[in-house]
């Protein structure tokens, strides 16, 4: 017997704002079901499913759980433009030989990595 992972689920404050944020880190559409004060919203694309629901505990620790993206441009670039959503470095693990990746964090503070796209990656290796 195998299992798959169907979710990821997050915890969130306001559910329906933190989905906002992921829809544009992903670029998804928002699921017509979804509306301002639901308990869930979801992120809906072929590679992934995340979930946020309502949790109004505050995030007392470092994640244990994160996600890595790997944009389909430029890793600064992507870095930048998360920067205008409002997300924020938390830590910065970029080497000047262009290596490395970001981790940042969402608009409630939940991590996650920025690693360099495939072309970057293919261009150094």
């Amino acid at each position: 017997m195998t299992s798959v992972v169907r979710t990821v689920t997050f915890d969130a404050r306001d559910p329906y704002e933190l989905a906002g944020f992921w829809l544009q880190v992903l670029r998804a559409e928002r699921p017509e079901d979804d509306a301002p004060g639901d308990p869930y919203a979801a992120v809906n694309t072929p590679e992934v499913k995340l979930l946020f629901e309502q949790n109004n505990d505050e995030k007392a620790a470092k994640n244990r759980l994160h996600l890595d993206l790997v944009p389909d441009g430029p890793r600064d670039a992507e870095v930048e433009w998360l920067l205008t959503l409002g997300a924020t470095i938390a830590n910065d693990f970029r080497e000047p030989d262009g290596s490395g990746w970001v981790v940042m964090q969402d608009p409630e503070l939940n991590e996650f990595c920025v690693l360099r796209s495939t072309a970057e990656r293919a261009a150094t290796s």
